[in-house]
């Protein structure tokens, strides 16, 4: 099925897997921070606001450039700012679609604290009080499924920290260097390339009709996290992913018991960056728990640094998930509930559209 050119454009009718084949040019996204407020205050910390696909290359800044961040970085995937937000904060607001109700309010909130102020959206709500307020923001190309928007998203969150003295710019320019390499590493999993040769769709037929859990330690713990989001997305299957080494703490015992015949598909996320004992950690648990669950496959991380690495495995995540989207015999680019949600939310008198903490809550 996933080498019949038919059977992909009429599953794939908005070609999802184009987009996802065109990700490598987003490494060279041509970034400018626009209303480039920046009064030279001192920054202490960074908070990131948002939600979904949109907080993925913030999670992902964290763990791979932890060696250049000094100060505070927190990832706030909620309505409400942390208490310490204050005047010496770097608040980004960052929503593709620009209208995600929670990181409006964290954005609101931010005012209110008097915090330094920047956005990263594609449009709506958030890029007009960009334009309004004259606020620091990069406008992200348009278009994109927004879970398949993540490197562009990691480039203009880089070229603001950047701008506000938090970070070198020359993280900036490495996530670009990448963009020829990914490319060619791309193209082996096309369409054009026939299941025997084409490992993303070789994954996709491991997977389909199972509940893929994929594991990570803490340096791609991000990208199993955008593994298990472009699951959820495109291949419309659920997911889990888990992170060592936590992992070994509770969730190894889980796999311990009943029922025996488990219907998860196990994958680890294998980067030689990682930590030596936390590679040591995934061997011995999967042999451990031999029979108690399925064994896990082994996806090993391309690349000769840690970024070419992630981004590798950011763009085959949505390639393997795609193809299972078309297994499953699902449109692997609308997220319809998610739309419907949003419509029921924006009619209901009580939904929570505060600019400030309700004390108590």
């Amino acid at each position: 099925m996933l080498d019949d050119n038919n059977v992909l454009k009429q599953r794939d009718p908005l070609n999802a897997l184009g987009v996802a084949a065109m990700q490598y040019e987003q490494a060279q996204f041509p970034v400018k921070v626009e209303s480039p407020d920046n009064d030279g205050r001192d920054i202490t910390k960074v908070v990131v606001a948002g939600m979904g696909g949109s907080a993925l290359a913030a999670g992902l800044l964290k763990t791979l450039f932890s060696d250049e961040l000094s100060i505070s970085f927190e990832v706030v995937k909620n309505y409400d700012l942390p208490e310490y937000v204050d005047f010496n904060t770097l608040v980004i607001a960052s929503s593709y679609s620009g209208n995600t109700e929670e990181t409006l309010t964290a954005l609101g909130q931010a005012k209110v604290k008097n915090a330094q102020l920047a956005i990263v959206a594609a449009g709506g709500a958030l890029f007009d009080q960009a334009k309004k307020d004259s606020i620091a923001h990069v406008l992200l190309p348009p278009g994109l499924p927004q879970r398949m928007s993540m490197i562009c998203n990691l480039r203009a969150l880089t070229a603001i920290l950047a701008h506000f003295g938090v970070m070198r710019y020359e993280r900036f320019a490495e996530i670009a260097e990448q963009s020829a390499w990914l490319e060619e590493q791309t193209k082996a999993w096309t369409p054009d390339v026939t299941v025997d040769k084409n490992y993303a769709k070789q994954l996709a037929l491991l997977a389909v009709g199972k509940t893929p859990v994929f594991y990570a330690g803490p340096l791609m713990a991000p990208i199993a996290y955008k593994w298990k989001i472009s699951w959820n997305e495109n291949a419309k299957n659920v997911a889990f992913f888990g992170e060592y080494p936590e992992f070994n703490h509770n969730e190894f015992i889980g796999w311990s018991s009943h029922p025996v015949e488990k219907p998860f598909v196990i994958f680890d996320l294998v980067s030689s960056f990682e930590p030596p004992r936390v590679l040591k950690r995934m061997e011995i648990s999967d042999r451990l728990l031999s029979g108690m669950r399925p064994k896990a496959h082994t996806i090993t991380m391309e690349g000769a640094r840690p970024i070419a690495q992630a981004l590798w495995g950011c763009i085959l995540a949505d390639f393997v998930s795609t193809y299972v989207a078309i297994l499953n015999g699902v449109d692997p680019t609308p997220v319809a509930l998610v739309e419907k949600l949003k419509v029921e939310l924006k009619d209901d008198p009580t939904s929570f559209t505060s600019p400030v903490r309700h004390e108590g809550v």
